[in-house]
């Protein structure tokens, strides 16, 4: 039977490289080196699932595509009242959702967002720089002490090497992020710990334990692939925009002709 040309597209977008396809493949891949001898992870990438809209497997919804979740075990580990919580975020999510509102998307769902970023490296430091309005992270390699109090969109982030993979530690949240369109959320007590490690030449195996004992019974994990855009030469310009409507109203994005609110 002849595939059309979109369930072609549909099956090329989700197949994984050869290369990237089998633990044994993944763990004889020898990644190239910076100068300073450390596993080179510069370059443009991206994340090509549907965690953005839900990280737990899901059927399609308002402003959510279905996809195949990225949640080690299949459901997020919820306290009772914090479920009931993440149930209520969904109901009103095209309001509620941070990011309809223009908002910093905060970590870790700035890595898996539907836009690219480009990994820059030092020896003294690691960059993150995300197309979704200039979001950049600064993570330093060396012995840099944490900044007190900080409550930070993106968190207060230390990283170190464990062989081949960089090991990302974060905390200093605040509570005014998202994981995800479907209502997905932590407090301030969130600690994240990520993990990135190439093992493709186009691939990047993305890790993250997301940590809250405010919200959440037990530590539990994420992980995906981010591919590399080829072709790639620069980050480029995506600012997010509000615009009153008739009613008065903040509607994202901004229309032509209409005068934007930043």
């Amino acid at each position: 039977m002849l595939l059309g040309g979109a369930a072609i597209s549909l099956l090329s977008c989700c197949i994984l490289p050869a290369s990237a396809q089998t633990p044994a493949a993944r763990a004889a891949y020898a990644a190239p080196r910076t100068p300073d001898g450390k596993p080179d992870l510069q370059g443009f990438w991206k994340a090509n699932n549907t965690a953005n809209g839900d990280l737990e497997d899901h059927a399609g919804s308002y402003g959510i595509l279905p996809g195949v979740g990225v949640v080690e075990g299949g459901a997020i580990p919820y306290q009772d009242w914090a479920l009931a919580k993440k149930k209520e975020n969904f109901a009103n999510r095209e309001t509620a959702d941070p990011l309809n509102r223009c908002f910093l998307a905060g970590m870790p769902r700035t890595m898996y967002l539907p836009s690219p970023f480009q990994i820059l490296q030092t020896p003294q430091a690691v960059i993150i720089v995300s197309e979704y309005v200039d979001t950049w992270r600064w993570i330093p390699t060396t012995n840099i002490p944490r900044y007190p109090g900080v409550e930070a969109w993106n968190g207060d982030a230390r990283g170190h090497w464990e062989g081949d993979t960089l090991v990302v530690e974060s905390s200093g949240f605040n509570d005014s992020t998202w994981l995800d369109h479907a209502g997905d959320f932590h407090s301030e007590a969130l600690k994240l710990t990520e993990r990135f490690t190439r093992t493709a030449p186009d691939t990047i195996t993305y890790e993250a334990t997301i940590e809250d004992p405010k919200v959440f019974t037990r530590p539990w994990k994420i992980t995906m692939p981010l591919y590399q855009q080829k072709g790639m030469t620069r980050i480029m310009e995506n600012e997010c925009y509000m615009y009153a409507d008739e009613a008065g109203k903040g509607v994202h994005d901004t229309p032509p002709g209409t005068s934007a609110v930043r």
